[in-house]
């Protein structure tokens, strides 16, 4: 019996064993669910959070699947140091045609001439492309001025603290921010006019990353001729909006123009940068001389250098052919009317929130993100972003003008591109706001401190614990599942499952 059993065994055993050598046999051709249900199981439940979530984190979108296709092509493949006609490897002569085909997309998005503006379509992010520009156009600790983080600008705009350098931009270079007038919550354009005299950088940046209004670029323009400065337009959080033309455009006035292509452009993650080419300008002949004296723009040259071989080896060939279809999108009458939906969505946020009697820095939108300031609720934007996220609202946490540290910000950025490609016109967006009050009301009770807490102020390690407090997990259930159930109506792009 013992043998029978032992062979039988045996037998299973080998089986099994064959079973498992015919499974993992590598072939390159089997599916992600059969090779690695562990992974695949993990991305299956992120799509479902983004099916059942209100995303309303300003700088993320939902792109197609006809991007998606593209970033997961054949296209991964293949090396191509170098530029179209000039690389360092065999082999690219279509890789070559992906690229000129998506760099004239992209000049045509901003209906830009050829001769007069070109684009670099190999930056991996904004925070590289910006640093590609500053390392092409500024020598070693040269100056640059950015609108200050807790302002509302971005890390790669040149962030210190009075003891630490935050941004590599900083630590390369000599940075001075420009500010927000704390009372109205605009860019103080005269400070800044003022403040640059004194500084003298060579480039100032016109960009943001939480800062609601429209920048005036012929304010920037004019700044930057008073002391012969660069004027470089970060709008990597605008640019699907500038190519629809629904916000104001910095191509009018900039020198080099860098964005981001995952966020209102709602391509795939990466960036562009644009330079102006062709003649800068013109003066009078010299004496005893016919011609005049014609200069030349030389920013491309040193991009592409900066980018090539400075900073970066092989671009990413299924990111730039991925750029390139979404710029194909952005063309359409389409994209038009969803950008203009995107504005019309965040104000009628704003509007129903201030209806309600919430904050906002700058007094409302011209864009499509706002930022709400919680410190006359006496909350901040730690503890808030969590019990968003708790119902499935996702935002992310955000300085005010005047906050003294970013990880503990007194605001929440709300931004509405993503929850517009899902089809949210504004009486979708009433219940949004609706539902985001019900959340804040809800972090109000959740803040008070209790008994066994020592401070009277509730720490975000307090928070957290409060919020597994009986009192407050059904409540929190509740305004989650009716959360997911209304958000679970919408479509949303890209493959069914992953």
């Amino acid at each position: 019996m013992n043998t029978i059993f032992q062979r039988t065994l045996l037998n299973s055993i080998k089986q099994a064993q064959q079973i498992n050598s015919r499974r993992f046999k590598w072939t390159g051709r089997e599916l992600l669910r059969d090779i690695d249900p562990e992974m695949f199981g993990l991305i299956q439940k992120e799509k479902q959070r983004q099916i059942r979530g209100l995303e309303m984190i300003a700088s993320e979108n939902f792109t197609s699947r006809a991007v998606l296709e593209a970033l997961g092509s054949c296209l991964t493949n293949k090396y191509s140091e170098g530029y179209p006609g000039v690389r360092y490897y065999g082999g690219n002569e279509y890789i070559d045609e992906i690229e000129i085909l998506t760099q004239k997309r992209a000049l045509q998005a901003f209906n830009l001439n050829p001769s007069e503006w070109g684009v670099n379509v190999q930056s991996l992010s904004g925070a590289p492309a910006n640093f590609a520009v500053y390392t092409a156009l500024l020598e070693p600790h040269g100056r640059l001025m950015g609108l200050d983080l807790p302002d509302g600008g971005h890390l790669s705009h040149g962030y210190a603290t009075p003891t630490k350098k935050i941004s590599s931009t900083s630590a390369f270079f000599e940075t001075m921010p420009y500010k927000v007038d704390p009372k109205t919550g605009l860019i103080d354009y005269e400070t800044l006019s003022k403040t640059s005299k004194l500084f003298r950088p060579k480039i100032i940046v016109a960009g943001i990353s939480c800062y609601s209004r429209n920048l005036e670029y012929d304010k920037f323009r004019s700044i930057c001729d008073d002391i012969g400065a660069i004027l470089v337009a970060d709008m990597a959080h605008v640019s699907g909006l500038v190519a629809a033309n629904v916000v104001n455009n910095p191509f009018e006035y900039a020198d080099v123009v860098t964005t981001t292509t995952h966020k209102s452009l709602r391509g795939p993650r990466a960036a562009l940068i644009f330079f102006r080419r062709g003649i800068k300008k013109k003066q009078a002949p010299k004496k005893g001389t016919k011609d005049e004296q014609v200069e030349n723009f030389d920013y491309e040259k040193k991009i592409n250098e900066a980018i090539f071989p400075g900073l970066q080896g092989g671009p990413h060939n299924n990111t730039i052919a991925a750029i390139g279809i979404a710029l194909k999108e952005v063309a359409s009458d389409e994209f038009k009317t969803y950008a203009k939906q995107v504005i019309n969505n965040a104000r009628q946020l704003v509007k129903t929130l201030q209806e309600k009697g919430y904050v906002f820095v700058s007094g409302g939108t011209d864009t499509h993100l706002a930022l709400l300031d919680l410190r006359p609720l006496g909350l901040d934007g730690a503890k808030t972003e969590k019990a968003l996220e708790a119902v499935s609202i996702t935002v992310n946490k955000n300085t005010c003008p005047g906050d003294k540290s970013a990880l503990k910000p007194s605001g929440i950025r709300l931004g509405t591109p993503a929850l517009t490609t899902r089809g949210f016109r504004e009486n979708d967006i009433i219940e949004v706001a609706n539902y985001i009050d019900q959340a804040i009301k809800l972090a109000t009770a959740i803040n008070k401190p209790h008994d066994n807490q020592k401070s009277s102020q509730t720490t975000l390690k307090d928070f957290k614990e409060n919020m597994k407090r009986n009192e407050h997990v059904k409540s929190i259930e509740d305004l989650k599942h009716s959360i997911e159930v209304f958000a679970e109506k919408y479509s949303m792009p890209g493959y069914d499952k992953v």
